[in-house]
Parts: C-alpha cells; structure tokens; sequence
C-alpha cells in the first residue's frame, strides 16, 4: 500500500493545533483569567494563517472555564494546557468540533442552491441572528460566544445590525470577527473592538508545514509555495491543491510579451477560471496577481525588477522575465494593484463576469507596461 499523497487539514473548528501565534494567545488568555476580557475581538491578518483557528481555540477555551451547573456535568471544566489548548477529548472540544455547543454560534457566508456556489456576503437576517442568540440565557451557565468567520463578507445593512449589538453588548457574550480585511468593516465597528493583528507566518513555519501535510511534494516545488504563500500555510496548501504553480506560471507567461498580448491564450486562461467548476482557480488567479503587482511595485522602486525574483524553485527564471519586460514606474504599479483589487470585490459582490474580471487586469497591466 502506498501513503496518500496529501494529508486532509483539520477545519479550523476541529483543529487541534496553532502555529506561530504564541504571543496572540498568552495575550487572549491573560486577559480572560484577569476578568479583562473584552466583548468584542477583532482577529485580522492574511488569508490561512490560523485567524479562525485561532477563534476557536479561544472560544473552546472560554466555554470550557469553570462554571458551576450543567456546564461541569457537560464537560464544560476541561483540563487545560499552555495558551488556548484544550484537551480535544473533553466534552467542549467535541460538542464544538461537531456544530452542537449549545453557546457558540458560528457565522459564515452560506451556500446559494440557485447559483450553486457560496454567497459572495453575509446578509442583515445573519446578523440579526447574532442579537438573537446573544440575549439568551446561556445553555451551560456560562458564556455565550459568536464567532464571525469572514466579516469583511457581510454586506452594509447586515454590518449596520452588528454595530446595534456592539453598542450595546449582552453580559458574559463574546463576540470574534474573523477578517483579511478589516478597511472593509464600519470604522465605528473597528472602534467598539480589540484588534488583534496576526502576523505571517515565518517561511520556516510555512516550509515545516508543507512537509507536513504535503509530503509528496518535492523540494523545488516547496520552496515555490513557500515563497508565494506570504507566509500563509493555508494559501501555500491551496496553491499545492489547485495547481497554483503551473497557473502562476501560465499567467507570468502571458504577461511577458507587454507590445502584444497572444488573445487566444488570453482568452483562453480567463475562460478556463470563469467556469463553474473552477471557483477555487479563480481565486487563486486573482490572489497571485495582486502579489504579483505588490512586488513589482516593491523591486521597481529599488531597482531590482530585472536582477530578483521573488518566487523561489522553477519558478524563479519565469517571474524575473516577466518583472524585466514590465517596466514602469513603481507607484503605478502599486495604484493598479489597488484599482485591481476594487475591481476583483466588485466583481465578487455584484457576481459579474469572472471572464471579463481576468482579461481586463491582464489588458491593464499590458497598458501600463506599454505606457512605459
């Protein structure tokens, strides 16, 4: 029998583990044992670096902490560890891990049957939902926790609800928001929360990582990921997963020729990430083009766009030709990363064509090439 070639990682929910975040949690935990908690945290920081671990790591921690009545009979008052760990057999642990804690409430963006994908936010009922469940007396006698795993998805009206319950929060409720993307929140709910900045992972980190739970992946290639993912072991596994490199790849090669772009193979590439199918290619897509343009910025205004490359592996050579050949001054590279950005929520949240999405940035970074 051979070894499978690529290891399931726990849902953040089931996850046992976190890495690189040591000082967050003895933080988060000193503040709770010093009755300091506050009712509303703000966890923010790069996609698949462990935010929404990291939330349920505390809110197992918080709804297991010794309460007298039904949460002791339940498990409630679980043996505890360093940091946020609890023991994964206790009955907090697997109640969480199987959606029915009676005092956590978890919210995301849900699954739309017409368009047979996930909603692109998290509507006002959503949130609404979040009041509801927060004025209950808790099941357990002790917390009532919510966590909100995305919030910079829910749209305006769903974050106006959210600001009422933050003005005036319930007693013994906590409140985690999940975000890559905390400018997208009201700056009245940033202000009613503790923000909790986490930081990338190290590429030491990421590296150990990839082993881990790729271990069918050669040396070239994890150096690849390493170095895409921005410190992102959740980035650097869905890159593995989705074909990232070759789509890196493709993409670096389309953009080389900056006087003529081939528009069959252009063509060709966006039609390719608007199917149905290849939601988690399109993200992918998106997310390396917009690392891509921040690097450039970067190498540009130190003058190094033609002598480095920021990727690492085969990809080196590639990703260097193609800084070399786009040669334009860093800020505007730097503003149409920004205007792409704008472009790829847009886009997201008004579901307009993916296709459309992929050739304008293409055509737009060949126009400020060309603009020279």
């Amino acid at each position: 029998m051979t070894e499978p070639a690529e290891l399931v990682v726990p849902a953040p929910r089931v996850n046992p583990d976190l890495v690189g975040h040591e000082a967050a949690e003895s933080e988060l935990r000193r503040l709770f044992e010093g009755g300091r908690m506050p009712h509303a945290l703000l966890l923010s920081g790069p996609r698949g670096i462990g935010k929404a671990t990291l939330a349920f790591r505390l809110a197992r921690f918080v709804l297991s902490s010794p309460t007298p009545g039904i949460g002791d009979l339940l498990g409630g008052s679980a043996e505890r560890s360093e940091g946020l760990s609890v023991d994964p057999d206790s009955g907090v642990f697997r109640r969480v891990a199987s959606g029915g804690h009676a005092d956590l409430l978890t919210v995301q963006r849900t699954y739309d049957p017409r368009r047979r994908r996930l909603r692109s936010e998290i509507v006002v009922d959503d949130s609404r939902e979040i009041g509801s469940f927060l004025r209950l007396t808790p099941a357990e006698g002790g917390w009532r926790v919510v966590v909100v795993d995305g919030a910079d998805a829910m749209n305006r009206n769903a974050q106006n609800a959210l600001l009422k319950i933050l003005e005036e929060p319930p007693r013994r409720a906590l409140l985690l928001l999940v975000t890559h993307n905390p400018g997208r929140l009201l700056p009245t709910i940033r202000s009613r929360c503790r923000c909790f900045p986490l930081a990338p992972l190290s590429p030491e980190t990421v590296r150990r990582l990839i082993a881990r739970y790729r271990p069918d992946l050669g040396e070239e290639d994890s150096a690849s990921l390493t170095s895409l993912a921005g410190g992102s072991i959740g980035v650097a596994l869905g890159l593995a997963a989705s074909g990232g490199i070759e789509l890196y790849r493709t993409a670096l090669t389309l953009m080389a020729p900056v006087s003529q772009l081939d528009l069959i193979a252009v063509h060709a590439f966006a039609d390719r990430l608007a199917r149905a199918d290849a939601d988690e290619d399109y993200r992918v897509v998106e997310g390396l083009l917009a690392q891509f343009l921040a690097r450039l910025a970067i190498a540009t205004a130190r003058g190094e766009a033609g002598s480095i490359a920021a990727a690492g592996g085969p990809l080196a050579a590639t990703e260097r030709d193609a800084m070399r050949r786009l040669a334009a001054p860093a800020a505007r590279w730097a503003a149409l990363r920004e205007e792409l950005d704008e472009r790829f929520a847009r886009t997201d949240g008004l579901n307009l064509d993916r296709k459309q999405a992929i050739l304008g940035a293409f055509f737009a970074i060949g126009d400020a090439a060309a603009q020279g």
